[in-house]
């Protein structure tokens, strides 16, 4: 399930130039992007932190197919935001949806790194993968 959704606000996006790390810290993963092989599926923004973690084999829930229609995707990124595109109101319209929003957080659907420095992202607890491989 993916696509986009046409009732969205188009997001400002660069893609990355050169490769880069994320590093999913509570999954104790890090992923090299390369620009070249973006999008790695048909989920979420290309090049978007849910497309990468999707492509790396990290679960990240996302309900919606990753079109910016609900606030499974969330994530914090805790190093190197500065990178990502703005959010878009649509998007803030959805996290407002999240439980423990931070000022770091954004859906991983709709964030995407200009690939200028590398990141570190956590997925919440509350994640639904996370609860179920915990049991």
């Amino acid at each position: 399930m993916g696509g986009t959704n046409p009732y969205i606000e188009k997001s400002s996006i660069t893609l990355p130039q050169k490769p880069y790390k994320i590093t999913f810290i509570n999954k104790g993963k890090t992923v090299d992007v390369d620009p070249t092989k973006i999008p790695y599926g048909p989920t979420g923004q290309p090049g978007s932190i849910l497309d990468i973690a999707l492509g790396a084999g990290v679960d990240l829930e996302h309900v919606c197919g990753g079109v910016c229609a609900c606030s499974t995707c969330h994530v914090i990124v805790k190093e190197g935001l500065e990178s990502c595109n703005e959010p878009t109101d649509d998007e803030l319209d959805q996290l407002d949806e999240a439980p423990a929003v931070t000022l770091q957080s954004r859906l991983g659907c709709q964030c995407v790194p200009n690939g200028t420095t590398d990141l570190v992202v956590e997925i919440p607890d509350w994640n639904k993968n996370l609860v179920k491989e915990g049991h």
